[in-house]
């Protein structure tokens, strides 16, 4: 397929997305099965084609003056894959299966259209009912943090050192140019292509394969770090879904002590078994949903809670997500996230760690809770996250809220967005 075609087939799927209200993977699946002679740098092409238009879609179309798919899709290629009008005018029309341009002049107008006469919400490429939430994180930073998760993501990996080394995976995956992670001890980054370029298929690879290597955004893994679990601890993954996290802990640990792992979901669960297999992971007990835990109750060395969340955190990934979440959503979770904080806070023992994440920028997702918590929970204390996080956290650009709650960011430390709290049972 040309150029031409594949924006034909970007407009297509984000109609799709707007008739049936549904994700981009899955109307990019559907797309691709009904059209089985596209090959896989067509399909490549089109999904960055759709995941970059959902990214800028409030910018972009206050630019094009509609939200029209074919309006959005023109100022993904003209304002953000850099090409020329001359130059697009030129792929289209060679193109038979190509949309039909505006004329030149218009397409013009569109990219010299000045953002700084828009609204705020608009250059931030967020719902305008974010713009409260996000000022309130991050006050007169906050279309310049929103901006940053409407960008490429990395590819991020962990490497598991119960198995391998970094070194040892950076060479197996040298030809995709796998380099060191900034902050992340066991990690590597693979930088996001541009265009068509797509990011490499990494469990393909024989070293996934082996276990040598997980994909984990760098800022899960410094959310598993700042748990400081030690080898011979007592640790429950409250919330555990497919268990990337628990892997972590687990590599952590040295394959001593124990894990449980947790999560009221069976699906989210499903995957963890295969991954720990994959793994060599000895220490961790998988327990069904409904288990009941009350012998579990105040013997935890480390309860780690990484609640349900917005997910707003993780939009450079998911970014149709954005578009499709509402305030009545962010409500619900941030009831469901009291409830499950108080479940699990009862399984810690005296002395023992409750460690609360998300993976969400919205304040009252993070240090709202963790008030509210705590005002509940006089047993409870909010304390510094310990080393070796601590000393990194304060030498890179983390973000410490109230006094010793850490929250990760796009802009600031290149990662998801990430909130973590520990606190301890007195």
């Amino acid at each position: 397929m040309r150029l031409g075609g594949r924006a034909s087939a970007a407009i297509e799927v984000l109609n799709d997305m707007a008739v049936r209200h549904r994700p981009a993977s899955e109307a990019l699946r559907d797309w691709g099965l009904s059209h089985r002679f596209a090959g896989g740098g067509d399909r490549a092409a089109i999904g960055n084609l759709v995941y970059d238009t959902l990214r800028k879609r409030a910018s972009q179309a206050w630019c094009a003056g509609s939200d029209d798919a074919i309006g959005l899709v023109l100022m993904t290629l003209l304002g953000q894959w850099n090409y020329g009008v001359d130059e697009l005018a030129t792929e289209f029309a060679e193109d038979r299966h190509a949309p039909e341009l505006p004329p030149a002049g218009q397409l013009a107008s569109w990219l010299a259209s000045d953002l700084a006469q828009a609204p705020a919400y608009v250059r931030a490429d967020i719902p305008e009912w974010c713009a409260p939430h996000f000022e309130q994180s991050f006050g007169e930073d906050w279309i310049a943090e929103a901006q940053a998760l409407a960008e490429r993501p990395p590819l991020d990996l962990r490497v598991n050192t119960l198995k391998s080394t970094r070194d040892k995976v950076a060479k197996q995956l040298a030809r995709f140019d796998a380099k060191p992670s900034p902050l992340a001890p066991s990690g590597l980054r693979i930088a996001p292509g541009t265009r068509a370029v797509r990011l490499p298929n990494v469990q393909a690879e024989a070293a996934f394969q082996k276990g040598w290597f997980e994909v984990q955004d760098e800022g899960s893994q410094l959310a598993a770090l700042a748990t400081n679990v030690k080898p011979g601890e007592q640790v429950f993954d409250y919330c555990a879904g497919a268990g990337g996290k628990t892997l972590a802990l687990a590599a952590a640990m040295e394959n001593k002590g124990q894990i449980y792992a947790h999560d009221s979901n069976r699906m989210r669960l499903a995957p963890i078994h295969d991954r720990l297999k994959r793994a060599s992971v000895r220490n961790v007990q998988v327990l069904a949903p409904a288990a009941d835990l009350s012998d579990f109750a105040g013997r935890m060395d480390c309860v780690l809670v990484d609640a349900p969340c917005t997910g707003s955190g993780t939009w450079r990934r998911r970014p149709d997500a954005k578009w499709r979440l509402d305030e009545a959503a962010l409500e619900a979770r941030m009831v469901e996230q009291d409830t499950i904080l108080a479940e699990a806070s009862l399984l810690v023992r005296p002395g023992g760690r409750l460690v609360y994440v998300t993976c969400s920028v919205f304040a009252g997702e993070n240090g709202d809770r963790i008030a509210a918590f705590l005002a509940k929970h006089p047993d409870f204390t909010l304390q510094s996250t310990g080393e070796p996080f601590a000393q990194m956290c304060h030498s890179a650009q983390c973000r410490i809220v109230g006094g010793s709650m850490v929250a990760l960011t796009a802009k600031r430390t290149g990662t998801d967005g990430f909130f973590f709290a520990t606190l301890v049972k007195v």
